[in-house]
């Protein structure tokens, strides 16, 4: 067991303000477990260890007292989930569960990737698109279709791990994968979803201008109905096309797709579809990270939203950490260093892991470093977190 398990998990419990069966209901564990583990009278394997930091709220590498353990195992996942996909034709034989059971299991697996709970999915995704993958091939003809919605499902949670931690080839692979389940749901509407997560590689490849077309084509391609789920897919598509234009410097088309986007996200709820949040809120969210595409000339555009407004707190974590990057860079780029760093603080509070990966992260907190315009200490210990400059 780690050393110190027991402490750091009863500290941040009284963090969180939960008592002890308050946190085990959540966990899933036992009270008498949870006692034992806190007066380190027992250890926890990693499942325990990782139930605990998501009731938490908070990266497992904080109850484990590592930064490098979490990388670790995250990275240890990666060749058997390549190993999964490789063989999705001809997949291996074992069992599968009912449908209702496999729909559960995505959506639980869809909350960790909205929370950032990366290694859990590491862990868990590649036995579970195992099984939707056999699943798939063995369903008869009216179980296919939704099995396939659920297959491209899980396929997008891992590769939102495999994106995040640098395995551009893995998640590329993901995402073509993705593109082969999608027609078999004969849904328009995931096509759409596909499309949104498909940009990740003409971000990756700095292809922006080649990005907007595809965006666009799905654009046109997309349902144009008035239904919530139809209107939230053409508004997240809108609001993709408007960061990707941003970053072509294309700043006409970036506030057409950014007003269009603003249009579509006041006729619905704030809620998540097909897996992907849409809604006022999170369209102001892409307001700043258009303006920062764009680059410094419209970085004032990304400060006059944060000083009017603060992301929700029941929106999806990585979408509240990543408005917190995006709007550290505008303060760093605007002269204001202080506040970039309280930025990066409040990202690394609200979603850990996603923001100790992320390379802008990095590459401010090393910038801040240098200019050393903040407590030195409290600077360096971050940047070490985040491995800033490496």
């Amino acid at each position: 067991m780690p050393k110190d398990l027991g402490k750091r998990v009863a500290y941040q419990r009284r963090i969180a303000r939960m008592t002890q069966q308050e946190l085990a209901d959540a966990a899933g564990v036992h009270v008498g477990t949870l006692r034992k583990i806190e007066r380190g009278a027992r250890g926890a394997g990693d499942s325990v260890v990782e139930s605990l930091a998501a009731a938490l709220g908070v990266d497992p590498s904080v109850l484990l007292g590592s930064r490098d353990r979490t990388d670790a195992r995250v990275h240890d996942a990666m060749p058997s989930l390549s190993a999964v996909i490789a063989a999705y034709e001809a997949p291996d034989e074992g069992p599968a569960r009912q449908l209702g059971e496999l729909r559960t299991a995505v959506d639980e697996a869809v909350t960790w990737r909205l929370a950032s709970q990366y290694v859990r999915i590491a862990r868990q995704l590649p036995p579970l698109i195992s099984e939707l993958i056999r699943a798939f091939h063995l369903a008869p003809p009216e179980e296919q279709s939704e099995l396939a919605s659920l297959l491209v499902a899980g396929l997008r949670t891992a590769d939102a791990v495999a994106y995040k931690y640098g395995a551009r080839d893995l998640s590329a692979r993901l995402v073509d994968l993705m593109r082969w389940a999608a027609p078999y749901a004969d849904n328009p509407l995931l096509d759409a979803t596909v499309a949104y997560v498909r940009t990740e590689t003409f971000f990756d490849a700095r292809a922006h201008t080649a990005g907007l077309r595809m965006l666009q084509t799905a654009i046109d391609r997309a349902p144009t109905g008035r239904d919530d789920a139809e209107i939230a897919a053409r508004g997240a598509l809108h609001m993709r096309a408007a960061v990707i234009a941003g970053r072509a410097g294309l700043v006409e088309a970036a506030d057409q797709h950014l007003a269009e986007a603003l249009r579509l996200g006041d006729a619905v709820p704030e809620d998540v579809y097909q897996g992907t949040a849409f809604g006022p809120d999170n369209v102001r969210i892409h307001e700043v990270s258009v303006a920062v595409s764009l680059g410094r000339d419209h970085v004032h555009r990304a400060l006059d939203v944060a000083n009017k407004w603060a992301p929700p707190h029941d929106l999806p974590a990585e979408r509240r950490s990543g408005y917190y990057i995006e709007v550290a860079r505008a303060q760093l780029w605007s002269g204001l260093p202080r506040d970039a760093f309280e930025s990066l603080k409040v990202a690394r509070h609200t979603a850990p892991q996603h923001t100790r990966d992320h390379p802008w992260v990095r590459e401010d907190a090393a910038t801040l470093r240098r200019l050393r315009r903040a407590d030195a200490e409290s600077l360096s210990n971050f940047a070490e977190w985040c491995h800033a400059g490496e």
